[in-house]
């Protein structure tokens, strides 16, 4: 997760992890290659007018050694396959501008379409 959340020290991750975990029911997988974790994902379930009951992917990383070996495809799948068996309708994530692999990974890949931009203004 370091590598994806490069911002966060390590207490800070803790915290957020918790409260995100008791407020909105955030949910962590990993996947791991004999005992070495090479991808993680964080994901939690949400309900708005504008996609209904949908899970959204906060977080998803594999290893920068590890990429290219379908293990987020595993991740991605394991989370589908959770809303469905929970009757979510959907599954949504944001992704970085300039993460065009991560892109072509989720369109070409996983069947993902491009829906909105998400917009993003500090306060503090």
């Amino acid at each position: 997760m370091k590598q994806l959340r490069t911002h966060l020290n390590k207490n800070e991750y803790l915290e957020l992890v918790k409260e995100a975990k008791e407020v909105d029911m955030y949910r962590m997988i990993a996947l791991y290659h004999g005992e070495k974790v090479v991808a993680v994902a964080g994901y939690k379930p949400m309900i708005t007018l504008y996609y209904g009951r949908f899970v959204w992917v906060c977080d998803l990383v594999t290893d920068e050694l590890e990429r290219s070996k379908g293990y987020g495809e595993k991740l991605l799948t394991y989370i589908h396959n959770w809303a469905e068996e929970h009757d979510y309708k959907s599954v949504a994530l944001s992704s970085g501008l300039q993460r065009i692999d991560a892109h072509r990974f989720y369109e070409e890949k996983m069947d993902y379409s491009k829906v909105s931009f998400v917009f993003k203004k500090d306060i503090q």
